[in-house]
């Protein structure tokens, strides 16, 4: 049975929807994401909710699910969004290979980090993979793989010592800016574009928050001081993302990250950010439920079915930016990419729902 539309369903579908725009880059909706407003994005909303649903897995304070189970459920989980990762990424490959034959423009063949399948594929397909090679606009997913696997890593250290995962999620995430630490890409040098040394303390935040005792219970009793903390931070970093204030990596102190704004290792700034923008707009959900039935229906479709909407959400922003840079788009080409993109996204989430009710 199909559950009702909850908030942490709505906000994972706003999330999406955010993501579907916002790999379409300069398209004129992308102004009216909540990026625009915020040094923070779609992003730190996917993975907290991530977290925000292990504490389902992981069961309640005094009825905790068996650890096989979870076990089990991570596991398969971590599988599935894994088959799924490589799945849309030969897909990807595909479309930039066909774009450049379409459009006889070998352009597209360098777009997103892809030059290096067609150029070293031997390699480059074994870093497919293994997630060591990954495209841009298609790495958040190798992260989601990551966060799953260490997942009962969390869930146990809670179970033994519920005081410490914080602690030991902060110092991880505190090495990572310092040090740094990092996951090396091959077989072209780098680094993952989403650090799972740090993003990491997001994914625990959110698995906190969610449950009812420790942090969780805490933010609940505290609710109306927090938010007076939160907006002030809220409006803060809305105008520096509005005016572009910036801080300049040359003239902070080190280490850098610990004072710039990088997606990469969630920084300091963008991890508070959205945690006072979690707080602030925290209580919205059961306003926008009364007065807008249908969007929270919608959203939450989305949000229940997240893995294959995000997929299809995925390949059709990539097939809008191909279609856009040929074209040169304008506000007509955005408009019915958006429209298609959203019915897209529509069906697929309902066929999933229509395969679960089958099963």
């Amino acid at each position: 049975m199909t559950r009702a539309p909850n908030a942490v369903d709505f906000w994972r579908g706003f999330a999406l929807v955010e993501i579907l725009i916002n790999h379409v880059p300069g398209n004129f909706f992308e102004r009216f994401t909540h990026k625009t407003l915020s040094v923070s994005d779609a992003a730190e909303l996917f993975v907290f909710l991530a977290g925000w649903a292990l504490a389902f897995v992981a069961g309640k304070p005094g009825a905790p699910a068996p650890l096989g189970a979870v076990l089990y459920r991570l596991g398969w989980r971590a599988v599935t969004v894994y088959g799924a990762h490589v799945a849309t990424m030969m897909m990807a490959i595909a479309m930039l290979a066909g774009a450049s034959i379409v459009f006889d423009n070998g352009l597209y063949l360098e777009w997103h980090n892809a030059a290096s399948v067609f150029q070293n594929p031997v390699e480059t397909h074994i870093g497919l993979v293994a997630l060591s090679h990954q495209l841009g606009y298609f790495n958040i997913l190798p992260l989601y793989v990551a966060l799953l696997a260490a997942a009962p890593l969390f869930v146990g250290l809670h179970r033994l010592a519920p005081a410490a995962l914080l602690p030991v999620s902060l110092a991880i995430y505190l090495a990572s800016l310092s040090i740094p630490l990092t996951i090396p890409t091959w077989p072209d040098p780098g680094q993952w574009f989403f650090n799972p040394l740090a993003w990491q303390l997001l994914f625990v935040i959110g698995f906190l928050a969610a449950r009812e005792d420790g942090l969780g219970g805490f933010v609940r009793r505290h609710m109306g001081v927090l938010r007076w903390i939160a907006w002030p931070i809220v409006i803060a970093g809305a105008a520096v993302a509005w005016f572009d204030v910036y801080p300049d990596p040359t003239k902070v102190p080190q280490p850098t990250l610990l004072f710039i704004v990088g997606k990469t290792f969630l920084t300091p700034m963008r991890l508070i950010h959205f945690l006072a923008l979690a707080i602030a707009l925290a209580s919205l959900y059961p306003w926008i439920e009364r007065r807008a039935g249908a969007l929270t229906r919608a959203l939450s479709l989305y949000g229940r079915n997240s893995l294959p909407v995000f997929c299809a959400g995925s390949v059709l922003s990539l097939a809008g930016q191909i279609l856009r840079f040929a074209s040169g788009g304008g506000l007509v080409f955005d408009t019915a990419f958006l429209v298609i993109g959203l019915t897209g996204m529509t069906l697929v989430g309902r066929a999933a729902e229509g395969r679960e009710s089958a099963r």
